[in-house]
This record gives C-alpha cells, structure tokens and sequence, in this order.
C-alpha cells in the first residue's frame, strides 16, 4: 500500500480491500482463460477484448497500490467492468439485452466500496457504455458471434445482477457493522476511561446547561452524574464564584483556546448555605464540534481542595513570617530605646557621682543623682521583667498555679501599690468588687499581674485631673475585671493591634510616654492560660475600657506536667471596638464611677 495511508488505520483497510479483491478477480480471469480458449477453441476477437476488461481490475489494484488514489483505481475498475458488460450485451441483443442492466452495478459498487467521487466517475463510465452500445447499434455492428437466446440470457444476466446486488448489500451492511462495532468499542473504551480518571468530564450545551457527565461527579461532588445535569452543576457551584464559572464556559464557546478557571463546590447535599462541605474545583473548558450540534464545550473538572489548602498554609506562613519581622524589628527598636535611655542616665549620674567635681555638690544633689539611677535601674528591670514574662508565657514554662482566693483583698492590694503612681500623676484612683462574690480558682500571681499592667496602663495615659476606675462582677459563670479610664484613648484603627507584641500607638522614638509594647501583650497570654476572653473600647480622647473575663472555676495545667508549669496558652483574639463620645457627668460603661466628691475610702466601704 502506498506511504500515505500508513498512518490512517480505516483508509489502510479500505484500500487493503481494493487492492486484495482486484488482484483476485484478475488473477481469476488470467487462470481461467488458458481454460476457456482451450475448451472454445479459435476465439474472436470480441471475446479476447473481453477477457482483456476482465484482467483490468489487475491493473487496479497495482495502479492504487502506486499511487495511492483510490478514486482513480475505481475509475480503472469501473471502466473495465463497464466495458465487459458492453461485449457480453453487444454479443447477446445490443442495447436491448439483458446484460444491459449490469451498467446499474457499476456507480452504486463505486459508492459502496469507494467514495463519492469515484461514484461520479464510475457514473459517467457506465453511461458512456450505454451510449457506446446505442452507438454499435445505430451502426448496425453488433457481433453476434455468440448466438445466446432471449429465454436464456436474460435470466442468466438477471441472476448474476441480482447476485451482484446482494453481494454489494452484503458488503453495505458488513461495512455498517463493522462501523457499529468499532463506535460500541470506542463507547465502551470511553466509558471505562472515564469511570478510571478522577477528572469529572462534563458536557455542556450552548446556553452552559450540562448535557451529561460522568461517573466521576460521585467522588467529585457526592451526587450521581444525573443529579448535574441541566442546570445541576450550576446550583453547586459557590454563589460568589459563579459569575467566574459563567464566563468560563462563555469565553470556551467562543474561542478556540481552552480556558481555566478555580471555584468552589458544595459536596452531597449541601447545597444552600456555608455550613456544608465545599471543594474546590479547576475546570479546563474546551470547544467541541459534535454531529448532533448540541455539545458546545466539554469541560475537565479536577478535586483542588488539597492543593488550595497547600496554598492557603503558605499564604499564612508568609504573612507569619512577615509579621514576625516586623514584630523583631519593633522589638529592636523599642528595646533599643528603652534600654539605652536608662543605662544613659545610670553611666551619666554614676559618672558625675564618682568625680571630684562632686565635693562642692550638696546633699540634696546627691539624693537627686541617685534617685535617677535609682529610677532607671528600676525601669530596666521592668522591661527585663516583661521580656522574661512574655518568653515564658510563649514557651509554656511559666510558673501557673491555679487555686481558689478571694478576689477583693487582691483588687484593694493592687489599688494601694498603684495609689502612690496615681496621686504623683493628678489621677484619681478607685474601685468596686460586686457584694457576694465567689472565690476565683486562678493563678493569684498571675491575676495580680493582670491587674497591675492594666491599672498601670490606664495610669500612664491619663492626664492630670483624670479617673481610672476597677469594677470586678460576675457574668454567667465569669468573672469580670473592668479597667476604665478618661485618658488619651486609642483611635480606632490601632485597636485591633493591641495586644500584640511590643505594639505601641506612637512609634518608638516620638512617643509621649516610655514603655516596651508588652503590657497588654502579657495580659493577653496570662488571660489566654486562664482560658478567658479579652476585650478592648475605646476613641480618641474618650479615654479607655478594658474588660477581662476570667472562668470562676479556673483552667488547670495539663497532668504530669512538673512544677506546676503551664501549657501552651490558649490563643485568644482580642475583641475590640470603637467606643462613642461619653459626657463628662455619665459613667463608662460597665463601670459603677463615684462622684467627684467621693474619696477612696468611701468607695472601699461601699464595695
């Protein structure tokens, strides 16, 4: 066979069958003439043209095989059985005889065997032998060299055109079910392909309704493929993702590239609501032109809910890792600050103190001097202190002891250590414990440190002429400490950003108060330990409220663990909102404020 139909597996078939059936039927003629003009003795020449048409489908089959064009090897053949059946006719009655009828054989074996262009030819062939015979016999030249009767040509000649045709039939219906059988293996081939890939293959029509789908749409979506059709698919799809899965199938149907696109899907039969399981899903649409003209695109569906998932971790622990950056270049920054501003003044004074300049300096100077260092040695330990608090707390090595206490004694011993900070700072100080509340099981060290950071806080950034305010109640199996203050406040913006690490509202070199950041921080993970809730109000200017909610019957530390030491603590989000401008004569909310005119000590006796 000729190099060009190598590759084409159907055409290869075809012309194998060309080829074969022609050698054949002209291998037959030239065996069985020796035979016949052996029997017949001396021929004419008529009957050696006729043996010359029968040896052409020879020529056919060499011809196809050369060249490889089968409408010309079909012409060749058609021309040889054409010009056949014109000596048996002009041998036997002319255009009237019955072998006349076998010129209808010639184009439809064109057709069969071949295609519509060979039929064409094979057409013009078979008519230009009628009009040959119509010819030969206007001339009056037909051969009647075989003297055949009427009675007994025609239904000879009528017995080989019928079997002629039913041969061609045969092979028309042979050819029709091969084709069958070749499309039912290629369903078949198709269908377990399909139900083997874990891709969902989905059909959809020009308006992006599904017309089928595979098996796959059970493990995909947890519905059989019938559950998709129609408009199936398009009610799982994510509200907010479907405009994107319209497109997809949109931009597919127009174009002739194929397109990708990522949305979300509810699995099984949670369909209305974020509450079900939802996948995530990449379809590739692809543009098909198929024979009923109802499938515009066929779409790909693959399960991206891992790789997504994959996705979304990275995405945290980029932002982790930037977020940690950021916090260690606070932590230079501010510790920087805090450290050298102190150790400045002790290396200055302690300087000064030890010179001989110093002998003419009076006592009183001295005191001075040395009370700056004094307070400077004092504020290093402090950051030193909240440095080695806020480690422990991280690492789950801090020392956390929960037991039951009263609550009161703790509250008015916080107050009397913050009193003597607050008169300094032209603040007023004062507090209410709830009448009859219960013994707290907490770590008393721990809530102690609590309420020192927070009164100290509210403290530091309230003017002069200010109040800070403690309320301690109970709410629902909780207890409630709540500081407020009329100091700076907060704008709303910073609020979500306290509690983190070394966080300080203004940066840390133009600042208006000293301080690492770690204040609230340190709260956030000691109330974290205890299991609680952490919530911040505030605006700028209307000063600040912070509400800690500790559980009445405590968090214990996880068993076996040695020392009492702590587990990891809770991570807890800190709650915060803007708080609207309070009049001078109203209270901060949650927070029982005494008048002006009511000191301390009265507060103490009402509480």
């Amino acid at each position: 066979m000729h190099e060009r139909v190598r590759g084409d597996s159907a055409e290869r078939d075809r012309h194998a069958r060309f080829i074969v059936s022609r050698i054949l039927m002209g291998a037959a003629a030239l065996v069985f003439a020796p035979i016949y003009l052996a029997l017949r003795g001396p021929a004419s020449v008529q009957e050696y043209v006729a043996f010359l048409f029968l040896a052409s489908p020879l020529l056919a089959g060499v011809t196809l095989a050369w060249t490889g064009r089968l409408t010309l090897a079909h012409t060749i053949s058609a021309s040889g059985f054409a010009g056949l059946i014109v000596c048996f006719a002009n041998a036997s009655g002319g255009l009237a005889s019955a072998a006349t009828i076998w010129l209808v054989a010639v184009p439809l074996e064109a057709l069969v065997t071949g295609s519509r262009r060979a039929a064409v030819s094979a057409t013009i062939v078979a008519t230009l032998a009628v009009i040959a015979l119509a010819v030969l016999d206007a001339m009056g030249a037909p051969l009647h060299t075989i003297s055949w009767p009427a009675t007994l040509s025609a239904p000879i000649f009528a017995l080989f055109a019928i079997a002629h045709a039913g041969s061609l039939v045969l092979a028309v219906s042979r050819a029709r079910d091969a084709s069958f059988d070749a499309m039912r293996r290629r369903d078949a081939r198709d269908r377990s392909l399909l139900q083997v890939i874990d891709d969902l293959v989905v059909w959809h029509d020009a308006h992006g309704h599904v017309l089928s789908a595979s098996a796959a749409a059970m493990k995909l979506v947890g519905a059989p493929s019938a559950a998709l059709e129609d408009r199936g698919l398009f009610s799982r799809v994510h509200v907010q993702d479907r405009p994107a899965y319209l497109k997809a199938l949109s931009d597919a149907a127009a174009g002739s590239a194929p397109v990708t696109a990522q949305f979300r899907l509810h699995y099984g039969d949670a369909l209305a609501g974020e509450a079900g399981r939802v996948v995530w899903a990449e379809m590739r649409a692809y543009r098909v032109e198929t024979a009923d003209d109802r499938a515009k695109v066929v779409s790909i569906l693959r399960d991206v809910t891992a790789q997504k998932s994959h996705e979304c971790d990275l995405e945290r622990a980029r932002a982790e890792a930037e977020r940690a950056g950021a916090v260690k270049a606070r932590f230079l920054a501010t510790v920087s600050h805090e450290l050298r501003t102190p150790l400045n003044a002790i290396i200055g004074f302690s300087e000064i103190l030890s010179t001989d300049t110093m002998a003419g300096v009076g006592p009183e100077q001295r005191r001075g001097y040395a009370k700056i260092i004094h307070d400077s040695g004092h504020h290093l330990l402090e950051v030193v202190n909240s440095l080695l608090d806020m480690s422990q707390i991280e690492t789950g090595n801090f020392e956390f002891a929960p037991a039951p206490f009263d609550v009161a004694p703790l509250v008015e011993g916080c107050i009397d250590l913050m009193r003597l900070k607050a008169e300094a700072a032209g603040v007023r100080l004062g507090f209410a414990v709830e009448p009859g509340m219960p013994e707290l099981v907490a770590d008393r060290r721990a809530c102690r440190q609590i309420l020192i950071n927070l009164v100290s806080n509210a403290v530091k950034f309230t003017p002069a002429g200010g109040r800070v305010q403690v309320a301690v109640r109970r709410r629902a199996g909780m207890m409630a400490i709540v500081v407020s203050d009329t100091g700076i406040g907060v704008p709303e913006a910073a609020l979500a950003k306290l509690g983190d690490p070394f966080f300080q509202v203004h940066a840390a070199y133009d600042r208006p108060h000293e301080g690492t950041g770690l204040g609230l921080s340190v709260v956030r993970g000691l109330v974290g330990l205890h299991g609680g809730t952490l919530a911040i109000e505030s605006a700028p200017g209307e000063g600040m409220t912070v509400t800690v909610e500790l559980p009445l019957f405590g968090r214990c530390a996880k068993s076996g663990d040695e020392g009492g030491r702590a587990a990891a603590p809770i991570p807890i989000t800190v709650r915060s909102r803007g708080r609207k401008p309070i009049a001078s004569d109203e209270a901060a909310p949650g927070i029982a404020r005494p008048d002006d005119n009511t000191d301390d000590e009265e507060l103490k006796r009402s509480a």
